[in-house]
């Protein structure tokens, strides 16, 4: 793997009808933020050659909402990120190395935060970008990385819809 997209689901619903907390399905704005999305990640060439997606609804369905952006890629729905902790979500990617040049894991917070956080401590990054993860991972955020010959993340870039133009 040289390229790693770490993703937290668009805006959800608060509440579902039925089915509690991982039925909840994507407001309208998260549909349209987690298409953003995919489009801003295709055209920064990052497509991925495998996602690994959450069981919830809400991120089946941002992956909905992307896909058409990235042509064919390999889907895994893994119920194990659902709500899952940073050494899940760690375990997983790296149970993947060997498997895709760009992974892409859509996920819940706090999970992909976390990790975020603990790829740029461990890369020693910026201050800068530092502060700027602090800040929070929005619905629909990516933390984008480049990934070394010896599994090493470093930090490439942070995009929400926001930063590129959603209301």
């Amino acid at each position: 793997m040289h390229r790693l997209i770490l993703m937290r689901h668009a805006q959800a619903q608060p509440s579902a009808p039925a089915g509690g907390d991982e039925a909840r399905p994507l407001a309208s704005i998260g549909r349209s933020e987690a298409a953003l999305m995919g489009r801003a990640l295709a055209e920064r060439g990052l497509k991925p050659d495998l996602a690994l997606i959450s069981s919830a609804v809400r991120t089946r369905e941002t992956w909905e909402q992307m896909h058409d952006s990235f042509g064919d890629v390999e889907i895994r729905y893994e119920p194990a990120l659902y709500n899952a902790p940073s050494d899940v979500i760690r375990r997983l990617v790296e149970n993947c190395e060997e498997e895709a040049g760009c992974l892409l894991v859509l996920a819940h917070n706090p999970g992909v935060h976390v990790l975020a956080v603990e790829y740029l401590t461990e890369s020693a990054a910026s201050p800068a970008v530092l502060d700027r993860m602090a800040g929070g991972f929005p619905p629909g955020a990516a933390a984008l990385f480049t990934v070394d010959v010896a599994g090493r993340c470093t930090y490439e870039g942070f995009l929400t819809p926001r930063s590129l133009g959603a209301q």
